[in-house]
């Protein structure tokens, strides 16, 4: 379909295709009290780990933050770290979701089986999380590494696990009772739910293991006219492509591209616009271009040689995918039509979710076992320097991770 290539502009005015009754709404949201953090000292633990809370600085703030979600079920929270220069992190504070985390049955590590369960706008200076255990959305104002409460809203689902966000538009993977996908329009720093905009990809809900059986990711493409969903080993294996019309609604059925025992897990966008996606089946990392029609043309595939490889992301022109089984990351530079293997680096066990600094030259990577994040800095050549880590209290199984 055309519409998948079609540019268009991603202002308020997008709001004009629900009518005025949307800015109605948002006006009537009240100012939400701010979720007061609480800031215990951090445990010494594993290599370079770093501890002690601090005042914030100006000089502090410009070097950027890292926020971590705990998905935790008695009360999920987000903790935010300060990235200083060298790249290494310390502990600001501890901000709850006012939700709860959620556990999918079968996982180990990565409660969520998810990519993307924490997205930071840094333009609009608003981090999105999802409360599995709630069927809620938390927005949080952002503020250098501080964080404060806005919106708790109904995430339009049962079991949200991955969100995103292009301009104005918010859109939610839920991934239980058939899974769903729900649009909000971003109005100021508050999300309007669309009703309209609600869709299922018709999956089996009695399918078992969750852990598998679930979709793991939602993303827009990169000039936001389409959204792409994977399937894992739910229908089989597949990847969705769902247009959008001018208003950022659902314009089209969604097109499936059939990827059978290759479990799609999570996946990015590179520099070239080509999909990156993890395949947990055969393990290995699969590039694919996206067509006019919405269907997908795999054209190449990397084996990883690890166990449980899921999560992928970009650090500057290099990728890295996150094997949670091997307890490793493994990169590939992505130039050309072709991605090259830069080799692997061991983490701590679980390696999930992972996210780089806006510039490309730091690396934090999840690892659910013990809910530690491993930092790296990225040298030239693409290859990983451990330089610390940090214990995030109440992450035992967590995912959701970014930096700004």
């Amino acid at each position: 379909m055309s519409a998948i290539r079609r540019t268009r502009s991603r202002a308020l005015g997008r709001t004009a295709g629900f009518g005025a009754a949307a800015l109605a709404c948002a006006a009537l949201f009240a100012a939400a009290p701010a979720a007061h953090a609480t800031q215990p000292g951090d445990t010494a633990q594993g290599r370079a780990q770093h501890q002690g809370d601090r005042a914030l600085s100006d000089h502090e703030a410009s070097t950027g933050p890292v926020f971590v979600q705990t998905d935790n079920p008695d009360g999920n929270a987000i903790v935010a770290y300060h990235r200083a220069a060298d790249g290494t992190l310390t502990r600001d504070g501890i901000y709850p979701t006012g939700g709860r985390g959620g556990v999918l049955d079968g996982s180990v590590v990565d409660h969520l089986a998810s990519q993307g369960s924490l997205a930071y706008d840094s333009r609009q200076g608003l981090l999105y999380a999802v409360n599995a255990g709630s069927d809620t959305v938390t927005v949080f104002a952002v503020h250098g590494d501080r964080l404060q409460r806005l919106q708790i809203l109904g995430s339009g689902g049962s079991f949200p696990v991955s969100i995103t966000f292009h301009g104005n538009l918010v859109y939610v993977l839920n991934a239980l009772d058939g899974a769903s996908v729900q649009g909000f329009v971003r109005v100021g720093d508050r999300l309007v739910t669309v009703p309209e905009w609600n869709r299922s990809p018709g999956i089996d809900p009695t399918a078992t293991p969750q852990f598998t059986h679930t979709p793991g990711q939602i993303s827009f493409t990169p000039d936001g006219t389409a959204l792409v969903v994977t399937s894992k080993a739910a229908k089989g294996g597949a990847i969705g492509v769902t247009p959008l019309d001018s208003t950022g609604g659902p314009g089209g059925p969604t097109v499936f591209t059939p990827l059978p025992g290759a479990v799609p897990f999570g996946f990015v966008f590179d520099r070239a616009g080509r999909l990156q996606v993890t395949e947990a089946g055969p393990n290995a990392v699969a590039t694919f271009t996206l067509g006019r029609d919405g269907k997908l043309t795999k054209t190449g595939e990397l084996p990883t040689g690890q166990q449980a490889t899921c999560w992928i992301t970009t650090a500057g022109s290099h990728l890295y995918a996150s094997n949670a089984g091997s307890g490793t990351l493994s990169g590939y530079a992505a130039a050309g039509g072709a991605l090259t293997p830069l080799g692997t680096t061991s983490t701590d066990a679980g390696t999930v979710d992972a996210a780089a600094s806006p510039d490309g030259h730091f690396l934090y990577a999840q690892t659910g076992a013990v809910g530690i994040v491993d930092e790296f800095r990225v040298e030239g050549d693409g290859s990983l320097t451990a330089i610390g880590s940090v214990t995030v209290p109440g992450a035992v199984g967590g995912e959701g991770i970014a930096a700004g």
